[in-house]
C-alpha cells in the first residue's frame, strides 16, 4: 500500500489494483494525474466526505473516463458543482449506509460538522477509516454553549465508533484549535482499534509533534503528519516507512 498527501484532508491511497481518492480538492504537487495517467490500476474510486470547497474540488470529474465509482457524500447532491458529473457514476451515501461491489465495501458514519465520513475495506482485506470533517471542535473562543454542543455531538458518535478497527485512519489534527487540537485524535485512539494515525485538516500549520499525553495514549501506534504535497509513505510487509 501507497499513500500519497494530497492537500488538506486530500490522500490517495493505492492497494494493489486499486486506486482511490478522498477529499482531493487541490493537488499542488499533481500525483493524482501522474498517477492516473500512468492506468497502472484496475479500480479507481474517488470519495468526497462533503460539500466544502477544501473537500470536494470539481477537477476530479476530469477522471471520470477512468473512474469506476465516485462515491459522496449525500450533501453534494444538492450542489450545483455536482452537475458536472457523470450522474450515473455517482453513488450518494448519507450517514449509516452502506454500499458495495465487487471489490471494496464502504460505510458510513456521521460528522460532528458536515456530511460523513468513510470506512473502507478492501480485497486485501485492510480496512481505512477516512473522518471527514469528524473530530471534537471545541474552539477556545467559542460560547460556552456552543461548546457544550460540540462536545455532546462528539462523544455521542464516538458511542458508535467504540472498538472500530481500522489498519489507516486519516483524522483531523487541525491547529487552529489551539492547545485542542489533541482532543478529538486522542479520545478517537482511546476508544477505536487502530493501527495507523495519520494526521489531516492542518493546512498552513506545521507538521504535527504529539505531545507527551498523546503519546501516552498511542502505544505502539504509527503516526504520520505530513505537510507538503506530494509527500508519501509505504508499507511493506506491513511496516511503515516513509
Amino acid at each position: 500500500m501507497e499513500i500519497t498527501y494530497l492537500l488538506n484532508s486530500g490522500f490517495m491511497v493505492k492497494d494493489g489494483n486499486i486506486l482511490m481518492l478522498f477529499d482531493d480538492f487541490d493537488d499542488p504537487s499533481q500525483s493524482a494525474d501522474l498517477e492516473i495517467d500512468k492506468g497502472d490500476f484496475e479500480q479507481l474510486y474517488i470519495f468526497a466526505s462533503h460539500a466544502h470547497f477544501d473537500h470536494f474540488g470539481t477537477h476530479i470529474r476530469a477522471y471520470a473516463p477512468k473512474v469506476s465509482r465516485y462515491i459522496f457524500s449525500s450533501d453534494i447532491k444538492r450542489t450545483k458543482r455536482v452537475k458536472m458529473f457523470p450522474a450515473s457514476e455517482i453513488t450518494f451515501m448519507r450517514k449509516y449506509g452502506e454500499w458495495n461491489d465487487d471489490f471494496i465495501k464502504v460505510a458510513t458514519y456521521d460528522s460532528t460538522d458536515v456530511g460523513v465520513s468513510f470506512l473502507v475495506e478492501l480485497p486485501s482485506g485492510k480496512k481505512i477509516f477516512h473522518a471527514g470533517d469528524f473530530n471534537w471542535w471545541h474552539w477556545e473562543e467559542d460560547t460556552i454553549a456552543n461548546q457544550f454542543v460540540a462536545d455532546r455531538l462528539f462523544k455521542k458518535q464516538m458511542k458508535r465508533l467504540e472498538n472500530l478497527e481500522a489498519d489507516i485512519v486519516f483524522f483531523p489534527v487541525d491547529g487552529r484549535l489551539g492547545n485542542n487540537q489533541e482532543m478529538g485524535v486522542t479520545e478517537f485512539i482511546k476508544q477505536t482499534k487502530v493501527k495507523t494515525l495519520i494526521a489531516m485538516h492542518r493546512v498552513g500549520y506545521p507538521e504535527w509533534i504529539p505531545s507527551k499525553n498523546f503519546l501516552a495514549e498511542a502505544g505502539k501506534l504509527k503516526i504520520w503528519s505530513p505537510t507538503t504535497s506530494g509527500e508519501k509513505i509505504k508499507f511493506v510487509r506491513n511496516k511503515f516507512v516513509k
